[in-house]
């Protein structure tokens, strides 16, 4: 399994059209996590250059890299959600029984893809707002609403992640963080 993960990192174990959708959303995040900092770093670079050999600095350096930030702000959820990485508070949980940890891991993670689900709601309505104002990032001279297209996106993938994560454990006799990582700590926590 761990020689598969090494040639297919984004090959699901779900089955059927679970296991697609969340394989499209490991792409998906990999692709904006690597532009997004590949293109912050190009995006410094060539401001420092142009700042120390120029005497120039690029003008909209600042507002593109805050866009940025957003992008894998946003998308970095969902990918530490998908790899079992949120912070935990589990003193009480770790005290369950592994029957009543799995029945809780299932209710966790349902709560959170709600929770998710319900921030992109609302994250939608402020960028609506924002987006009838008609409010220009002063440099780039685009609709500001775009800088937070990023933020429903994330918190939709993330509440995808949860939602598959709560049906892997339904699904699987064993305790999973995500739908790729066994619950436990450091030593014993497995990825898949």
């Amino acid at each position: 399994m761990d020689e598969l993960r090494e040639r297919h990192p984004h090959e699901s174990s779900l089955p059927g059209w679970l296991g697609t959708l969340d394989s499209t959303i490991s792409r998906v995040e990999s692709v904006m996590l690597a532009a997004g900092v590949l293109l912050m770093a190009f995006n410094t670079i060539a401001n420092v250059v142009g700042r120390f050999v120029f005497q120039s600095s690029l003008f909209f350096s600042e507002e593109l890299n805050s866009i940025l930030i957003i992008l894998i702000t946003f998308a970095g959820i969902s990918y530490a959600a998908r790899q079992g990485r949120h912070i935990r508070m589990s003193a009480i949980y770790d005290a369950m029984p592994p029957r009543a940890r799995k029945g809780f891991m299932v209710l966790i993670a349902s709560v959170t893809a709600v929770s998710m689900f319900a921030l992109c709601y609302f994250s939608i309505g402020y960028i609506t707002k924002v987006a009838v104002s008609g409010r220009l990032l002063p440099s780039l001279q685009v609709p500001i609403y775009w800088m937070f297209l990023w933020v429903p996106v994330g918190f939709f993938m993330t509440g995808l992640q949860y939602a598959l994560t709560a049906i892997k454990n339904l699904v699987e006799k064993d305790i999973y963080l995500s739908t790729r990582v066994l619950e436990g700590y450091d030593n014993d926590e497995l990825e898949i």
